[in-house]
């Protein structure tokens, strides 16, 4: 199977995320009625049952299931679960497609901490020039002694499979050109509970992004339409990844398994490299039960638990009076305390995938808009669309696609979910900051004001933010 590596981390960016300075395209009205991920096939039986059970218009939402105990939050049964669990945790080897290039050999080495869906210290290279036209470039990375060069994609692998016995003299380890002086890393992203963000529709986001663009201290949320890979021409609102490259849990599940694992698949099936490649294309074939390894990834993680917070620290009177704070001096502008997932039978995705009982209509706390936002800690890449969406983007007209709104996402970042901060140690995007208190005063640009306010308060009171941040 295949691992996603830090394909897109959970840093944090801890306050207000503030954003592009243009406010977000209208959406077409197809959008925001239809917004999901594929699902796999065994679970077509599960969406049809859901959409006949569909709770009616006026139904209450209901809590979202959470916990750090491995355990499914109801979309799929325990054996179903833990099957997806041990698909998700296996090790890729060269004879299953790993690599040429890669940088994990499981899903699991980059989401672990504190269990399968979490975080991890592992963080990717991505590297890039400024062209001639002032616009960002991607890199141009020569392996086998320059009798290849590698275009299309920012990732650097830091591993690769040769040489090796049956390649002794192909040396196709990347490095980073001098050419190309833009480069960061960037941290790997939490997975627990994405199911219930894939699940919230896109008229929820952009409403977000309109409160915000008309709001007065200039923070303004940007939207991105995204391709979705199982639907050729379907777009939806980007929520996964630092650049919200993705909107579809199998999309990204996709991407993963060929730029973190080298493992080719039916969304993404060519290769980077095929030097010492030896496995048949697409590496990732459907087992005796008919899914893919990406099936399985994309069910797993939907099935997952959002993370809990720490009950005992989330009570003290320090950290009840930082969440107040936290909100009083505008972090939670961006950092959205509350969504509620579309309701069960909706179709998203393109059709794809129908948001299930277990994910429908659920009330949820993730810190966070899932906009893009410029808080002055950008890294000033663009996504490579070849890399992300496959060698064929081009050839494929999607709707409300905007090359223009793509290539504006250079120093944005999607503001990072808060719930299961407390179990990282490398905050922010870069992984650069070691404290809260750091990764607050890193916010600039848009979020200035916001920044100025935390730095204005007592010490006391920077405290209890900082003790209402490790309670989430």
């Amino acid at each position: 199977m295949k691992a996603s590596v830090g394909v897109v981390p959970i840093l944090l960016a801890l306050l207000v995320s503030a954003c592009s300075t243009s406010p977000p395209a209208p959406p077409a009205a197809t959008k925001t009625t239809t917004a999901s991920t594929s699902q796999p096939k065994s679970a077509a039986p599960v969406a049809a049952a859901s959409a006949k059970s569909a709770p009616a218009p006026t139904a209450r939402p209901q809590e979202a299931v959470s916990g750090f105990d491995d355990a499914s939050n109801g979309l799929a049964d325990d054996p179903t679960h833990e099957a997806d669990r041990t698909k998700f945790d296996e090790f890729e080897a060269v004879a299953d497609g790993l690599g040429p290039l890669y940088n994990a050999q499981s899903c699991r080495e980059c989401h672990q901490s504190p269990v399968s869906g979490g975080v991890s210290q592992v963080m990717e290279l991505r590297a890039g020039h400024t062209g001639r036209d002032g616009k960002f470039q991607s890199p141009e990375v020569p392996i086998n002694r320059g009798a290849e060069i590698v275009k299309g994609r920012t990732l650097i692998n830091e591993r690769a499979i040769c040489p090796n016995a049956a390649f002794p003299d192909t040396d196709i380890q990347e490095r980073t050109p001098e050419t190309e002086t833009i480069r960061t890393f960037r941290t790997s992203l939490n997975l627990l509970g994405d199911g219930y963000i894939e699940a919230v529709a896109d008229s929820t986001l952009i409403a977000l992004a309109k409160k915000q663009c008309s709001g007065k201290e200039g923070i303004c949320g940007s939207i991105l339409y995204v391709p979705i890979l199982e639907s050729p021409g379907k777009t939806r609102v980007g929520r996964f990844g630092w650049k919200n490259e993705h909107a579809s849990l199998l999309s990204f599940a996709g991407d993963a398994y060929l730029n973190e694992m080298g493992i080719t698949n039916t969304l993404l099936p060519d290769e980077v490299t095929n030097l010492c490649n030896s496995v048949q294309e697409p590496n990732d074939r459907p087992g005796a039960d008919g899914l893919t390894d990406i099936d399985h990834f994309a069910r797993f993680v939907r099935a997952t638990k959002a993370p809990s917070r720490d009950a005992q620290q989330a009570a003290t009177p320090a950290a009840k009076r930082g969440q107040a704070l936290f909100a009083q001096i505008g972090c939670s502008a961006c950092h959205v305390e509350t969504l509620t997932t579309a309701p069960t039978g909706t179709s998203i995705n393109g059709g794809k995938f129908v948001v299930p009982e277990a994910l429908g209509n659920r009330i949820f706390h993730p810190y966070s808009d899932f906009l893009l936002h410029d808080v002055g800690t950008g890294d000033g890449i663009v996504a490579a669309m070849p890399e992300r969406y496959g060698r064929r983007v081009y050839d494929i007209s999607w709707e409300d696609f905007s090359v223009d709104a793509y290539h504006s996402t250079a120093n944005k970042l999607r503001t990072p979910p808060l719930w299961g901060v407390r179990t990282h140690s490398l905050l922010m995007h870069d992984g650069a900051s070691l404290t809260f208190r750091n990764a607050i005063v890193r916010h600039r640009g848009e979020a200035s004001q916001v920044t100025q306010r935390f730095e204005k308060l007592s010490k006391d009171d920077q405290e209890a933010i900082v003790e209402f941040l490790g309670s989430l």
